[in-house]
């Protein structure tokens, strides 16, 4: 089994980006999180991150064929974009949506997702506790999801 990890915007800049609101993990760290994890369920994670909304399109129809489910911290994309939430509806794949922080906590034109909706779930609000417990879910979803008789 394998999962796509899609990281949006800015997440490049983790660890000195606002780390009072983010964090001090870098994007290395998370990724190295993830990994380990990924190791513990017996699945894969193929990671990713770009600024650029196209380049994550891409990337989400080039998966399409190899992953059971994405990981995505849509990042504030997640508040705008059209094209981001049609580019996962197209793939048809589970998806959870994770953040850093909690976005119905800070400003309020961060507290609406126009993936939340279509998203199996959202974790946020832990730091890379919410990547981690986004895999877990993820994962668990798509267990569930081949089961037979499920």
């Amino acid at each position: 089994m394998r999962i796509a990890v899609v990281h949006g915007p800015n997440l490049n800049l983790l660890g000195v980006r606002e780390p009072d609101v983010y964090g001090t993990a870098t994007l290395d760290d998370v990724n190295r999180a993830l990994e380990s994890l990924a190791s513990e369920l017996g699945v894969e994670v193929e990671c990713f991150q770009s600024n650029c909304e196209g380049a994550i399109l891409d990337f989400l129809a080039d998966v399409r064929d190899r992953a059971g489910g994405v990981l995505i911290n849509p990042a504030g994309l997640g508040h705008t974009s059209v094209a981001l939430l049609d580019g996962l509806l197209a793939i048809a794949r589970p998806f959870v949506e994770v953040h850093l922080s909690n976005p119905a906590a800070r400003e309020s034109f961060r507290r609406r997702s126009l993936l939340t909706p279509a998203a199996v779930g959202v974790v946020a609000g832990f730091g890379v506790d919410s990547y981690l417990s986004g895999l877990r879910c993820l994962h668990n979803h798509l267990c569930r999801l081949r089961a037979p008789g499920s």
